[in-house]
């Protein structure tokens, strides 16, 4: 039985640049307490994101011509712009390799990179619920 490690590593960066945005959000209220969360997490979905795009464009060949291959595209775009978005955010988010608090601007990156990622993540569920692909 074949099992893609695509789908099985993608919730590593949804999860920690989801809870990293969480984080820098929460700041407003919580302050420091909230916001220190925020570089570790979006280093380690930064790390595996990196792992999860290696492993899709392994899956890429596999996907028909078509609707899926469009859908395909929009998916690796969007991931794309998370992962960029993110990954500005962690290196515009320091001083000195330390970690600072959000003000509007990272906060904006945040909320853009968000909307990336979920619409992004939406088509990717989409490639595997509604084209079947990767499923065994």
């Amino acid at each position: 039985m074949r099992h893609p490690l695509h789908p099985a590593v993608v919730h590593f960066p949804i999860a920690c640049w989801s809870l990293a945005v969480l984080a820098d959000f929460a700041s407003l209220h919580f302050g420091e307490a909230a916001w220190r969360w925020s570089a570790g997490l979006l280093a380690v979905g930064c790390g595996m994101a990196l792992l999860a795009m290696m492993a899709g464009l392994l899956e890429l060949p596999k996907v028909p011509e078509g609707p899926p291959l469009r859908d395909t595209y929009w998916h690796m775009n969007l991931m794309l712009a998370a992962f960029t978005l993110f990954s500005i955010r962690l290196l515009l988010g320091q001083e000195q390799f330390q970690p600072i608090a959000p003000n509007l601007a990272l906060l904006c990156v945040d909320a853009v990179g968000l909307i990336c990622l979920v619409v992004g993540g939406w088509l990717g569920g989409r490639l595997v619920y509604g084209h079947g692909i990767g499923r065994t």
